[in-house]
């Protein structure tokens, strides 16, 4: 397992993440030049080695439902491209980033989730994600609404004037 240091070492290399120092000695590094509401790259890499790198937009089995992949016991190499794919994905260079549904594969629970990306009045963004047999409605990283079906889910959204991506 790389340490603390080494991670640092590995994630610095990259001069377009600028690194966001948080609480308990945790960091996170963002890639402002995004082409997405998402910006946070490397979340939360903790002084004990633990943390996690968004590959929400990747074709990564290893990916949450949130999109983040624990970066816990990576080799230096798969931290490496796992963070150089990120990057690409957010910049719009990558062909594995989508816009429209994707399947992202909870490792921990083995069940597949589904995530949708809605463009609504103002150029807002909404996410559609099912979790836990819920389907949730995310603004950036807050709940907006909850449902029950996708089938509410979908007319709730179309009738805030939301489209599909």
């Amino acid at each position: 397992m790389l340490t603390f240091e080494q991670k640092l070492e590995i994630i610095t290399s990259f001069p377009e993440l600028q690194r966001k120092d948080v609480s308990l000695g945790r960091v996170n590094f963002h890639y402002e030049d995004s082409v997405h509401e998402k910006k946070t790259v490397v979340y939360h890499l903790h002084p004990n080695g633990n943390g996690f790198v968004f590959a929400g937009l990747l074709n990564e089995a290893s990916a949450d439902a949130k999109g983040m992949v624990n970066i816990r016991d990576v080799e230096a190499e798969q931290l490496h491209q796992l963070i150089a794919r990120s990057i690409a994905s957010l910049s719009g260079a990558s062909n594995e980033s989508t816009t429209h549904m994707s399947t992202i594969v909870d490792k921990a629970n083995y069940q597949p989730s589904r995530a949708e990306f809605w463009r609504g009045p103002g150029n807002a963004r909404l996410t559609l994600l099912l979790e836990d047999d819920l389907w949730y409605v995310y603004a950036g990283k807050d709940l907006e609404m909850a449902f029950e079906t996708y089938d509410e889910s979908v007319q709730y959204l179309l009738d805030e004037q939301f489209r599909r991506e």
